[in-house]
């Protein structure tokens, strides 16, 4: 892999990231995956509920040699990627999200359809990543009675092999009205096996869904 370019921006970005941003200084931390198919660099703050809480990752494509960040769409069914042609678009992406994850606010010029706005750069690209579902909807939860269901689905994204879960949430409101709700959760293979392990070791303390409340 060539990754010549991914080691001199890990190389600046931390430093170009505390020189722009007191609160980043203070709050702000990375990590760095370096043996990934497509190497990334994680971007998270340590609070007293969790060890780390992540508000961007940044992954690097050695074949075309390209920093990207990913994008949900669930309206349109498919991972988005904004694609960030120099180390200025990457600090501006990366200090934009961290404003956005301390602040739990988008503003309406940030995300619009498929065009996104970071900074003042005009070289930013989107595209969209290829989804293979490997499982059919899964029905995990079903209530007749309230008409609530709740189903789960895995894929794999094309370009990267990392892993995507699916959550859709349906309910049937009185006037027969569907309301549906999906959420996705993306993870590497590195991370499966802790998120499985922190699941079951935890299943006894779990409550079974009650849309009666």
């Amino acid at each position: 892999m060539h990754l010549e370019w991914f080691d001199r921006v890990c190389g600046e970005l931390q430093d170009s990231l505390n020189s722009i941003c007191e609160k980043y200084d203070e709050n702000g931390r990375m990590s760095i995956e370096r043996g990934a198919r497509h190497p990334r660099i994680d971007f998270f703050v340590e609070t007293d509920e969790v060890d780390r809480d992540y508000f961007c990752s940044l992954f690097f494509d050695p074949h075309n040699e390209e920093f990207y960040i990913q994008s949900y769409e669930p309206e349109l069914g498919h991972v988005s990627k904004v694609v960030l042609a120099d180390i200025e678009d990457i600090i501006d992406a990366v200090h934009e999200s961290f404003h956005n994850y301390m602040d739990e606010d988008l503003t309406e010029d940030e995300w619009i359809d498929d065009k996104t706005t970071i900074g003042n750069s005009d070289e930013i690209v989107v595209g969209e990543f290829d989804v293979e579902w490997e499982t059919p909807e899964v029905t995990a939860y079903i209530e007749e009675d309230e008409e609530v269901e709740v189903s789960y689905q895995f894929g794999i994204v094309q370009e990267t092999g990392d892993g995507v879960l699916k959550r859709t949430n349906r309910i049937w409101t009185e006037d027969e009205d569907l309301i549906k709700d999906e959420q996705h959760f993306i993870f590497s293979r590195d991370e499966a096996s802790t998120i499985i392990a922190m699941i079951a070791s935890h299943m006894d303390a779990l409550s079974p869904m009650d849309y009666q409340e």
